[in-house]
């Protein structure tokens, strides 16, 4: 029989975790052993919160300190250093508070290595309080702590505190380090400060750091955030350096000034030097060429970011659902919901919220409810886009059902959710329904109405034709009533013929808002149809002087895989003479069934028949006919216009919808109109 080891040649269990914790090591295996030995010391402590950071598991490293604390074990430097980078990587302040308390409990306040990586830590928590604290308990500073310190006022949104640091730190003769100026630059970002940007610049290039990367990439991103694009470019074509993050600014710099194609131009350089992209990358260019209205070319990007091999996430995704709503294509629409269904984006809320607002704005308001449905979780946003798409489309019950759904399910409201079913309310004239609820919002609900919600009651009222009552709501607002308010009371003013009130409204849009053509319209409409004719010419006059133009319409419909747009007098469409030969036809068969055209708003020097033949021309009608002859065994089109639809457009598309028997689908900035049998579902008011 083999006698046992004498205990001073036995491996130490502490030692045994150690070597368990050896690079590439099992931390599971790790923390088997750690829990075989029955008095751990504070290394062994120490080194398994390091072991699950460097895993990547830092809320399991604060579990171990909430342990090791357990146990009454005093940490040591070494200890706290590193739960104080766990907890920054989480940025949980309730935790960075109890570690910075246990840090003064244990004489270590003073520390300069604990005390930069508190502020850092608080930094990352976005608390800029704490991070002064420990900053101005420190005797030593070096330039870790200025420059953590300042780019913890950075990351708070305390660009002119961070800019305070960064000078005092120039007071105490500290030198600024790479890391200190690509931190600060973001400052002069913030504040758009041109002038310190370029004596930092100025700094840089004296001191030989203008070769380093990270510096190059702030100060392309601070001219190129102070509208400075020659200067920016003049930073990138200087380096001598490149990776993708500064080659990702420059291009968001391009796309940001309207400059697609030299932003292109990098993106195709990128690729073709063999740089592996990653998501960033892509993401910048389809967000990129979205915002420049490019969205063909956002489209092709991301079939080709996938055919390299790039899966999207679901940042690519909601960039690029956009193009569906503002082209209006549902079709697109659908395959990227077929996409986010085989790859299971749709267990991500985000992604699934954004789908229900693409099906929304797209027109089809049940695929909006289904995938609603589905989504396994449903958070605030999720709640609110669901009430606003039904709002949106004039179905106020069904938004108030939601909405009660959403108070049942414990689900949190906020000022959104109460814009969208007052909205709601107001579009199906569910005044008294829409009361209660403003009148409950801050007893029931903890929401304080603002002026936005003050105007959605303002709606209400009006359009149910209640003026009097709306006009009293508007003067007793505990705060000035908005555009929105006022906007409102004219636009019922203009169905309910009431031009007192309509001049009394339009003087305080005129003065709120002295550069919106709409009201001016608005207002000139109102006197024509009265017969006010000196008065609307007086409104159309004032509008001259002051340089105001009315922005032209335009329409557009999806067709297949085409997007067709039109302007007023449109001959460009490859089917023109097929348009005007069937809305000459059309036209027959809606007089006969009863329709009038008004022409009293068409303020021009024209003859009655040269009047009607101007409404033909209206963009809305020229895109529904379009439709109607493209049906291809359709039931229904949907046109989008990007301003209010014309009041006789919407009259005739009523009969268009009648005698085609088709379901036609308008949806303008504010709303949706279902045509149907001769009815719209604003019930004539929009």
């Amino acid at each position: 029989m083999v006698s046992k080891l004498p205990s001073s040649l036995r491996l130490n269990p502490n030692l045994q975790f150690l070597r368990a914790l050896r690079p590439c090591g099992d931390i599971r295996h790790a923390r088997q052993l750690f829990d075989e030995i029955p008095e751990p010391d504070i290394r062994s402590w120490t080194l398994l919160i390091t072991g699950y950071i460097k895993s990547g598991f830092p809320e399991e490293a604060l579990k171990v300190y909430d342990e090791l604390r357990e146990r009454k074990v005093v940490p040591d430097q070494l200890a706290l250093l590193s739960v104080t980078k766990a907890c920054a990587t989480l940025g949980n302040l309730i935790k960075a508070k109890g570690i910075h308390e246990d840090v003064i409990r244990y004489g270590y306040r003073s520390d300069l290595l604990l005390g930069n990586a508190m502020i850092d830590m608080y930094g990352k928590c976005k608390y800029a309080q704490g991070a002064r604290e420990v900053f101005d308990s420190l005797s030593a500073k070096d330039v870790i702590t200025w420059t953590s310190m300042s780019s913890c006022y950075v990351n708070c949104k305390l660009p002119k505190d961070a800019l305070g640091i960064f000078r005092e730190m120039g007071l105490n003769g500290v030198r600024p380090n790479p890391v200190t100026l690509s931190s600060i630059l973001p400052a002069c970002s913030d504040l758009k400060s041109l002038n310190l940007g370029r004596e930092i610049h100025g700094y840089i290039v004296r001191n030989g750091i203008h070769d380093n990367v990270y510096v190059s990439t702030a100060l392309v991103d601070m001219y190129a955030s102070c509208s400075s694009i020659k200067e920016a470019e003049s930073v990138f074509d200087n380096t001598y350096q490149f990776d993708y993050v500064l080659c990702n600014v420059i291009m968001s710099a391009y796309f940001s000034n309207g400059e697609c194609d030299k932003a292109l131009r990098i993106f195709d350089q990128l690729r073709k030097i063999g740089t592996k992209l990653n998501h960033d990358s892509w993401n910048s260019v389809i967000g990129g060429c979205m915002q420049s209205g490019r969205t063909d070319k956002a489209l092709q990007v991301l079939h080709e970011m996938q055919h390299s091999g790039v899966r999207p996430n679901k940042i690519t995704i909601t960039s690029v659902l956009p193009t569906c709503i503002d082209l209006g294509s549902i079709r697109r629409g659908k395959e990227i919901h077929g996409f986010l269904f085989r790859h299971l984006f749709l267990e991500d809320e985000t992604v699934s919220t954004a789908l229900v607002f693409m099906y929304a704005k797209c027109g089809d308001l049940e695929l909006s409810r289904r995938v609603f449905y589905m989504m396994p979780k449903k958070d605030t946003i999720a709640w609110n886009t669901m009430i606003i798409g039904n709002s949106m489309h004039g179905k106020g019950q069904e938004a108030l059902l939601i909405f009660h759904e959403m108070v049942s399910s414990g689900v949190n409201r906020n000022s959104v959710t109460f814009t969208g079913i007052l909205s709601g309310c107001s579009h199906s004239r569910l005044v008294d329904e829409g009361l209660l609820i403003f009148y409950s919002m801050s007893k029931e609900h903890g929401v304080e109405p603002d002026a936005e919600h003050y105007s959605c009651m303002v709606d209400a009222l009006s359009r149910a034709g209640r003026l009097e009552q709306a006009y009293n709501f508007i003067q007793n607002m505990p705060m000035k009533p908005s555009a929105g308010a006022w906007g409102a009371l004219l636009g019922a003013c203009r169905v309910y013929k009431n031009v007192e009130i309509a001049r009394a409204a339009g003087k305080q849009l005129l003065e709120i808002e002295p550069e919106n053509a709409g009201n001016y319209v608005l207002l000139s409409n109102i006197y024509e149809a009265a017969k006010l004719r000196e008065e609307a010419s007086e409104i159309r006059k004032l509008m001259r002087e002051k340089g105001i133009m009315k922005n032209p319409g335009c329409s557009w419909i999806q067709v297949k895989d085409k997007v067709h747009t039109f302007v007023v007098g449109d001959k460009n469409n490859a089917q023109t003479a097929e348009i005007y030969s069937f809305l000459t036809e059309v036209g027959e068969k809606m007089r006969l069934a009863g329709y009038l055209p008004c022409t009293d708003l068409v303020v021009q020097d024209l003859d009655a028949e040269e009047k009607e033949y101007s409404l033909c021309n209206h963009s809305e009608r020229l895109a529904v006919a379009f439709g109607i002859l493209n049906l291809d065994g359709a039931s229904s089109i949907r046109v989008f216009k990007n301003l209010r639809i014309c009041g006789d457009c919407h009259n005739a598309i009523k009969y268009m919808a009648k005698i085609v028997g088709v379901q036609i689908i308008v949806r303008d900035p504010l709303r949706f109109h279902h045509f149907k049998d001769g009815l719209c579902s604003c019930r004539d008011f929009w």
